[in-house]
């Protein structure tokens, strides 16, 4: 028919274009792209890129990271290194250095990948960068198929997408993780949680669970920006996922390593339960701080480049130049990916105070669908790093 796809996937990766379109990367044996829905008949344009980038026999380009840059054209990054696709042409426009060390960051040497918060959204060039962090070294994939399960790699790889002459910066991570997912929080910091220590991603490759969620500070100095949490007790493996919730927790659920459901006598059965991890900001000695958003209702629809107007309370001390609004795309998220994340940094571009704990605050909102594309996003305020409860909004 032609609602579906026009070559089989596996393993693909889908992003939300500006014009309200899905463009689908890849897949196994997939070195292509397409649209849904069809601008013209069932058609695939070609990317050698991902051909570039498999590795023979253990892949490592399956699941490749895919964001929106700031320009309109697409970042897409698959085992080591990165191109920046201009999708409507069908030509690559820029190449990126291959991250240093080398080592494949992709299925099934799965790493994972988040666009950091989109900021100073009024300036005429607004500045985008890309956080990649851990993976599995060279042949891990092979020597776990074999018994041998290598560590995993300790390192984040951090580039400026948009600069013209693009370098990547390493740091090293707290706990060494493959098959970890990054989730942007309201506030901008970076959540790493679930995956393993050792192994590969694919059936029963991973070992050494990472119980431990580390919280990654962006605009901390480097060498201050990690800080690891209270370990869960419950392994999450391959096949398990991560969301951010309305209220700022991040909902963490599943794990299967296994062909079917296996609940016995295996290393990690198969896992049905959820938990909420509840970031610091969550702790009740934040409170006064807590802003509450009086209006606009949830469901809001909102324009682009249009001043927005929003009533919070806060019932402590308000530092006005500490307060700022946050609008998260909500993600769908699977094998340590989460696909079309983004989060823009509305700002405070006036705060007016109304008495009683009561405040007005403006905003303006995104002048383009390159910045966002058009759909729902969960808004928030953030008061000194603590959001709000977060409300929807249809951006239109």
């Amino acid at each position: 028919s032609n609602n579906g796809l026009a070559a089989r996937r596996w393993y693909s990766t889908n992003h939300i274009l500006p014009d309200g379109r899905q463009i689908i990367v890849g897949g196994r044996k997939q070195f292509n792209y397409e649209f849904v829905p069809k601008n013209i008949a069932a058609n695939t344009f070609d990317l050698p890129f991902l051909f570039e980038t498999n590795d023979r026999e253990v892949e490592n380009y399956l699941y490749p990271f895919v964001f929106l840059n700031v320009d309109g054209n697409l970042f897409v990054f698959a085992n080591n290194r990165a191109i920046l696709l201009d999708y409507v042409k069908n030509k690559v426009v820029k190449r990126y250095p291959t991250i240093p060390g080398g080592d494949p960051r992709s299925y099934p040497s799965t790493g994972s990948a988040v666009l950091l918060p989109l900021k100073n959204l009024k300036a005429s060039a607004i500045q985008a960068e890309v956080l990649v962090c851990g993976g599995a070294p060279k042949g891990s994939y092979s020597q776990a198929t074999q018994g041998e399960f290598i560590g995993a790699l300790k390192t984040c790889a951090r580039i400026i997408i948009t600069d013209p002459n693009p370098k990547w910066v390493i740091e090293t991570m707290p706990l060494a993780r493959v098959m970890g997912d990054m989730i942007l929080l309201p506030n901008g910091n970076v959540l790493l949680i679930n995956g393993a220590g050792s192994g590969s991603a694919g059936w029963e490759f991973g070992r050494n669970p990472v119980l431990n969620p580390v919280l990654y500070r962006p605009d901390n100095k480097i060498g201050t920006r990690f800080e690891t949490h209270t370990p869960t007790k419950i392994p999450r493996m391959y096949h398990s996922t991560a969301a951010l919730l309305r209220d700022g927790r991040v909902l963490v659920g599943g794990s299967n390593p296994h062909t079917y459901y296996n609940f016995t006598s295996v290393l990690f059965p198969t896992e049905l339960s959820l938990e909420a991890f509840c970031p610091p900001y969550l702790e009740a000695k934040f409170n006064n701080l807590r802003p509450t958003i009086v209006g606009p209702n949830s469901m809001s629809g909102i324009s682009y480049g249009k001043t927005l107007t929003f009533e919070m309370e806060i019932r402590g001390k308000v530092e006005e130049k500490l307060v700022w609004i946050t609008m998260v795309a909500p993600a769908f998220n699977t094998h340590s990916f989460s696909m079309n994340q983004r989060l823009l940094v509305l700002g405070n571009d006036k705060i007016t105070a109304l008495g009683e704990s009561r405040y007005n605050i403006e905003v303006r909102t995104p002048r383009s669908g390159n910045l966002a594309p058009a759909g729902f996003y969960l808004l928030f305020v953030v008061h000194q790093d603590i959001p709000s409860m977060g409300i929807w909004v249809k951006l239109q």
